[in-house]
């Protein structure tokens, strides 16, 4: 596996990282045994750029994540996040970026993962209501502590950014990038290269849509929080299919996968840029690995964007309380 470096303060990943969240929570059922498996078929595959977050479960998947890294702590680069309140009960209480909240979140995660130090520490939501320079500062305090190695920010506008930057270096922003979800091509991508900060697009397969292995709703569990998603209701999920068919169709002209080719396309974006496509099983691990082995060309690329255009897919990528929460 390549390595990437995210930011200019030196954090090197590899080029493709393991979202850990749906072997805990919203994507249906949960097997500890074989989420545990993947995360160490992942480490053996040199991907060892993990990806969870506290509100995940919620706290479950930072003790899974721990769990699995008891022996292997040394082999990887773990990033987690704060900023999305939940209890215990899962309910959500709300987004905060208080700095002793930011500090009391770190203690926390720091045992349920059970390490000394996190690498990356992202804040997963912008908390309108606290000056931004507050909350980096806190977390800038963190590093100062040993706590935590590197800063990242997840769905931050262009604005925020800087002002962050201001404070202290921001390794990664962690936004939604794929070919179904082309906002960050609108200035954010060229914002961060202008400041330093390297790219971590979360769904690059577009929640399993560019797959191709969700041929209608029906197919997913009863639990499963894509049914409540826009692009999956009724009426969008029908167009999009259609979209992914362009892009099955591309795909079997080159001998590979819909999840490869959209795989493919994403890591082509950039050398500053490192996908963390979410699975808890196998042998979709293995098939996602197999996408840094494709090599697109211009054309390719070209023929890609055209085919699947900015806007083209239909629905927001959340419900309308979660998009309120983005871009802040």
């Amino acid at each position: 596996m390549e390595q990437r470096t995210l930011g200019n303060e030196g954090l090197k990943v590899s080029e493709l990282g393991l979202g850990c969240m749906g072997m805990s929570e919203f994507y249906g059922a949960r097997d500890e045994a074989e989420a545990i498996a993947t995360i160490h078929a992942a480490l053996d595959h040199g991907v060892t750029f993990l990806d969870t977050a506290d509100m995940y479960g919620p706290f479950e998947n930072e003790r899974l994540v721990g769990k699995a890294l008891e022996s292997r702590r040394n082999e990887v680069t773990l990033a987690t996040k704060f900023g999305n309140q939940r209890d215990e009960s899962g309910a959500f209480l709300g987004i905060s970026g208080r700095p002793e909240y930011v500090v009391s979140c770190c203690d926390a995660s720091l045992l349920r993962l059970g390490v000394d130090v996190i690498d990356l520490y992202y804040q997963h939501r912008v908390d309108r209501t606290v000056p931004i320079e507050e909350t980096i500062g806190a977390m800038a305090g963190l590093v100062d502590a040993g706590k935590v190695r590197f800063l990242g920010m997840s769905e931050a506008s262009i604005p925020t950014l800087e002002r962050a930057c201001a404070v202290y270096p921001i390794s990664a922003l962690q936004t939604e990038y794929s070919l179904f979800s082309r906002e960050p091509e609108d200035g954010l991508l060229e914002a961060c290269r202008r400041l330093g900060v390297g790219f971590v697009p979360y769904s690059p397969l577009g929640r399993g849509i560019l797959t191709g292995a969700i041929p209608s709703i029906d197919t997913l569990d009863a639990d499963d929080f894509r049914r409540h998603s826009p692009r999956f209701s009724e009426e969008n999920f029908a167009a999009n299919i259609e979209l992914v068919k362009t892009l099955e169709a591309m795909a079997e002209v080159r001998g590979i996968t819909p999840a490869q080719l959209a795989l493919a396309w994403v890591l082509a974006q950039g050398e500053d840029i490192v996908p963390i496509p979410g699975t808890k099983r196998r042998r979709y691990l293995e098939e996602n690995i197999a996408a840094t082995t494709v090599e697109l060309s211009t054309e390719d690329l070209k023929a890609l964007s055209d085919a699947l255009p900015s806007g083209a897919v239909k629905g927001d990528r959340y419900a309308e309380p979660q998009m309120k929460a983005l871009n802040g």
